[in-house]
């Protein structure tokens, strides 16, 4: 067994949280100064016992007699298995998270024991000390208990990966292409402006596109304006969410993207325009070219889905560069993504779950959250105030676009899959998307049937989040890359940041993605004589496929090749592209 070792020579320090220091007591400060003097009185009265053998080992004597009785009555202490350790500060909060995280017991009323200790330690008034003191106490417990309890069924066949069939990504541009990229890049005339609007993943889209609008152009892009959000009004730059800097470097062989127009363009007056839906390359040289070789500048608003989907192959790829490759995350916004999802793989494999369950979900769909008649009535009275809200098929009723899959699962209906499809109830989840209307009632099927439940804020440390707290874009950034690390990612309904990730899930070898199949299980949801049994059978059946295996775009025309990456972006042994 390892001994520890002690260096009288090398002085050793250990790292106490600030919290603690001032929870101690001026009384107990005095104390641990008068101990130093005691202790030289101590050496002294020992040194006499050295001078008499008979009384020291008689003392010694006691001393071990009274450390058996001790030991005796307290058999069951836990020792620690690492006896020379010492807690740092930075191990001290990834303890804390855990204790967090692992007390997440659901009392009857579905509010769970973590969020408790989190508003504890978020609202526990002006002591913080008391609340931080709770999370120590709590985490010694646990260690002490140790991780029963907490496992995850790691081997079962919930957590099986689809096959990718040797899918890689696969980027080689053609010689024609490359050519090109010679007079793109040395064109000091042409630039491109693009406003873009919407929440993240919508940005994400509209700026893949701006990308290759310029590059149809041979224009320069200047760094895409990003709209204040209406909703949210979040005030975000392109550099608050994105790697400026990497979106430059990605694409040098490509695009030119400069952070601001030219002093010899800042007088010109822009040609401005929104294309229609669907345009092609050709469209947009003959709509927009010769006016932008006369002005110099163009400026584009509204590119939500304006550019064509089946586009050649080169361009098919520069989508998929910017998209996968250009598009990193902003370093403070990947990081604390990177920590959230470190914190949920801490403990095994954990699922991903996007819930789209906010007010404005349901009224602009079309469809009720299934909650009470009371939440029923308020969705209807807004829709009915605001019908410019409902996004097409209007002439449906609620239950006809129910039951065409045009509706998000609701957390009972979101429960029923999962448990159909094999998730034990040790699964982790973590759940990305705003509050659900209802609040935390309206999570209750799944707090109940899958007790280790978890989103940002609750893997979060006191303050880790509030810089971008009154950020929804950087908000759901997080959500994102917490996501995509997942082991496995279902969205509720589908959406651009479902789309996104479901596209990155794919490029990155095929990680598993859950895609309900609503339209036909939907009847089977409301068959109450069905057995349970038979009712999960049907439901694996109508998912064998819809589990994140390669899936070719050529066979679903007019699909975003940022969403089916195969085979224009990906290649295998058997299906190579230059």
């Amino acid at each position: 067994m390892a001994k520890c070792k002690n260096n009288s020579k090398k002085l050793s320090y250990i790292s106490v949280p600030s919290q603690i220091i001032n929870s101690i007591s001026s009384s107990s400060l005095q104390s641990l100064l008068d101990s130093s003097s005691t202790s030289k009185k101590s050496a002294r009265n020992t040194f006499k016992l050295y001078r008499n053998p008979r009384l020291f080992f008689f003392t010694l004597f006691l001393l071990s007699l009274f450390a058996f009785i001790k030991f005796g009555s307290n058999l069951d202490i836990p020792f620690s298995p690492y006896p020379c350790a010492i807690t740092t500060l930075p191990q001290f909060k990834d303890s804390y998270l855990h204790s967090k995280s692992n007390l997440g017991v659901v009392s009857n009323d579905g509010y769970s024991v973590h969020d408790a200790q989190k508003d504890e330690v978020l609202n526990g008034g002006d002591d913080s000390s008391v609340s931080l003191s709770k999370s120590l106490f709590a985490n010694v417990q646990l260690q002490a208990q140790g991780p029963s309890g907490f496992e995850t069924d790691e081997k079962g066949e919930f957590w099986k990966q689809p096959n990718g069939l040797g899918y890689k990504p696969c980027l080689g541009f053609s010689r024609d292409y490359r050519r090109g990229s010679e007079g793109v890049l040395r064109d000091r005339r042409k630039y491109l402006m693009v406003v873009v609007s919407g929440g993240m993943n919508q940005q994400r889209n509209q700026i893949v596109d701006a990308v290759v609008i310029a590059r149809i152009l041979g224009a320069a892009l200047v760094v895409p304006i990003l709209q204040v959000n209406v909703i949210w009004g979040d005030e975000s730059e392109f550099a608050d969410i994105f790697d400026l800097e990497h979106f430059k470097s990605v694409l040098t062989d490509d695009v030119r993207v400069v952070s601001a127009l030219p002093s010899t363009h800042l007088m010109t007056r822009p040609v401005e325009g929104s294309p229609p839906l669907h345009v092609t390359p050709s469209w947009i040289r003959s709509r927009y070219l010769r006016r932008l070789n006369r002005e110099g500048v163009l400026l584009l608003r509204g590119l939500d889905s304006r550019l064509s989907k089946d586009l050649p192959s080169d361009l098919q790829k520069l989508r998929c560069k910017v998209a996968f490759n250009a598009l990193r995350f902003a370093k403070p916004v990947q990081e604390i993504g990177n920590r959230i999802a470190e914190r949920m793989q801490s403990k095994g494999p954990y699922l991903a779950l996007h819930l789209r369950m906010e007010r404005d979900v349901w009224v602009r769909t079309g469809c009720l959250p299934g909650l009470s008649p009371e939440y029923d009535e308020i969705v209807n009275n807004e829709r009915k105030q605001r019908p410019e809200l409902l996004t097409g098929r209007s002439n449906m009723t609620y239950h006809e676009r129910k039951l065409a899959g045009l509706c998000p699962l609701n957390a009972m209906e979101v429960t029923r899959l999962l448990k159909a499809l094999g998730a034990p109830k040790s699964s982790r989840i973590y759940w990305a998307g705003g509050q659900p209307l209802g609040g935390k009632e309206a999570l209750n099927p799944l707090i109940n049937e899958f007790p280790h439940f978890y989103n940002k804020e609750d893997l979060a440390l006191p303050g880790e989040l509030e810089s971008f707290a009154k950020k929804a874009s950087l908000m759901a950034a997080i959500d994102f890359i917490v996501s995509e690390k997942s082991d496995i990612f279902m969205p509720s309904h589908g959406g651009n940041m479902g789309h996104a990730i479901q596209g990155q899930r794919a490029y990155a070898g095929h990680k598993k993605y859950i895609t309900p199949n609503k339209r036909q299980m939907l009847p089977y949801f409301m068959n109450s004589s069905l057995p349970e049994a038979e009712f999960n059978r049907i439901i694996q059946e109508l998912h064998q496929d819809s589990l994140g295996q390669p899936e070719i775009r050529t066979s679903k025309a007019g699909r975003d090749v940022t969403k089916y990456p195969v085979h224009e972006c990906m290649c295998n042994d058997s299906h190579s592209h230059s």
